[in-house]
């Protein structure tokens, strides 16, 4: 199966919905079959749902299944309630277990109930099993379908308890090795497994030194534990380290690309972008709350300026620097922002420690503040041939940067001190933050050189 380009792509809706314009079956079977599953989930998504009910009547809930994996979960509720309940529950029997779990979340309460009821009985108690996870931890997001041996075992025998399991496995590259009691005590790569005498027992072969998770532990961490340890695939374990399912390293690059959709989402103050919403009323409905809020933080900064109104009728030209003064440190904040949420989400902080990263931002403001100080300085002077001015401009913009700075890097450490998500912090409110303190200090010093600018 060949990588589709857009034009590709394209070349092929054409075709296939030709075909099914004409119900010319074995013709749409041929190509679409040939598609890789990404790609055929594009075809069908593009369709009316006309179409897509003659689809169902073309592929087996088997094929079907394969497709429906590779669909963004927020636009799967409607594809799966159009479906005869009956087939959609074959669809989902057909997939592992951890991708039907995502699905089903994504559907009303009622409509879960009547599709387990249907279900073949042990796909339904696993499915149940996995549902009482709490969202975004490692239960909700692990597969019960993996291979395990007992310690007891030899290679031979293993390899044939291998051979049994592996067409229900999601994976298989680990072999995971239990006690009696169904704990964790080992792993196997399946090389080691392969290239092992027949007769070695699987204790003698296995590693004890296993990487693994809490079944509660959140789902970013468990990201970064695949990351650090370039895993395939990661167990899962109770409080006892009985040995409950594993996370695949599929599952774990869907959830950082989640983690990544919602933090950035917080940092520009909107609601959710996840997905691009075609209705402007949706779109507007999630970023006004936002908007309202930072509309009232934006009145504290008129507010100050209006105190200031006797000040800017004596020297109007001290008006014409508040948009740059307040532009710069909200910059300055927003840059120190990212860099510390950065820090907090890939666990770089934790190794760097927070006293170094706010003397690093701390340093980084004091000298780029002094140099766009520096640099302010000229400009006024050859600008308005004013020095005390520039003087007033170029000390304000050292405050600022370097206060902007420290704030930017300092709060998003409170909020995760306080259990809160740091990206919280978001660029917008940092901006407003930082404009109210610039607003203060430029004032506040001009204030005190007023007789010099007169």
């Amino acid at each position: 199966m060949e990588h589709l380009t857009d034009e590709k792509k394209v070349e092929y809706l054409k075709l296939l919905t030709d075909a099914l314009a004409n119900e010319e079956i074995d013709r749409f079977r041929d190509e679409f079959l040939e598609m890789h599953p990404y790609d055929q989930a594009y075809v069908f998504e593009e369709q009316p749902e006309e179409i897509r009910h003659r689809i169902y009547t073309y592929l087996s809930p088997e094929e079907m299944a394969e497709i429906l994996q590779h669909f963004d979960l927020d636009n799967i509720e409607p594809i799966i309630t159009e479906m005869d309940p009956r087939y959609a529950v074959q669809i989902l029997e057909e997939m592992p277990t951890d991708d039907a779990v995502d699905i089903l979340n994504t559907l009303d309460k009622n409509i879960v109930a009547s599709f387990l009821a249907i279900m073949k009985k042990e796909e339904a108690t696993e499915i149940k099993n996995l549902l009482h996870y709490e969202e975004k931890t490692a239960g909700s997001i692990m597969t019960t379908e993996y291979v395990s041996v007992s310690s007891h075992m030899s290679v031979r025998e293993a390899m044939l308890h291998l051979k049994q399991q592996a067409p229900d496995a999601e994976t298989i590259y680990y072999v995971y090795v239990i006690d009696s009691d169904k704990r964790l005590v080992g792993v196997i790569s399946l090389r080691d497994l392969i290239i092992s005498d027949d007769d070695e027992p699987v204790k003698e072969i296995m590693s004890e030194r296993i990487v693994s998770v809490s079944v509660g532990d959140d789902q970013e961490e468990v990201g970064h534990v695949m990351m650090d340890y370039d895993l395939l695939a990661l167990p899962v374990v109770d409080f006892q380290n009985h040995l409950l399912g594993i996370i695949t390293v599929d599952d774990i690059m869907d959830v950082m690309e989640e983690e990544a959709s919602e933090d950035y989402s917080k940092l520009a103050a909107v609601a959710d972008m996840e997905r691009l919403d075609k209705n402007p009323f949706t779109a507007a409905r999630k970023r006004i709350p936002w908007l309202v809020i930072l509309l009232f933080l934006g009145m504290i900064t008129a507010s100050l300026i209006s105190r200031f109104e006797e000040i800017l009728n004596e020297k109007a030209i001290l008006a014409v620097f508040i948009p740059l003064i307040a532009g710069m440190a909200g910059n300055t904040g927003t840059q120190a922002l990212a860099v510390a949420v950065r820090g907090i989400a890939t666990g770089e902080l934790e190794k760097e420690g927070k006293r170094k990263l706010i003397l690093r931002e701390a340093g980084t403001g004091l000298i780029t503040g002094l140099t766009c100080g520096i640099l302010i300085v000229g400009i006024v002077y050859l600008w308005k041939g004013d020095l005390y001015l520039g003087f007033l401009v170029g000390i304000t913009i050292l405050a600022t940067l370097f206060i902007a700075t420290i704030a930017g890097a300092f709060i998003p450490l409170i909020m995760h001190f306080l259990k809160v998500d740091p990206a919280v912090a978001s660029g917008p409110f940092i901006t407003t933050i930082n404009d109210i303190i610039s607003i203060l200090i430029y004032f506040g010093i001009a204030t005190m050189f007023m007789h010099q600018l007169l």
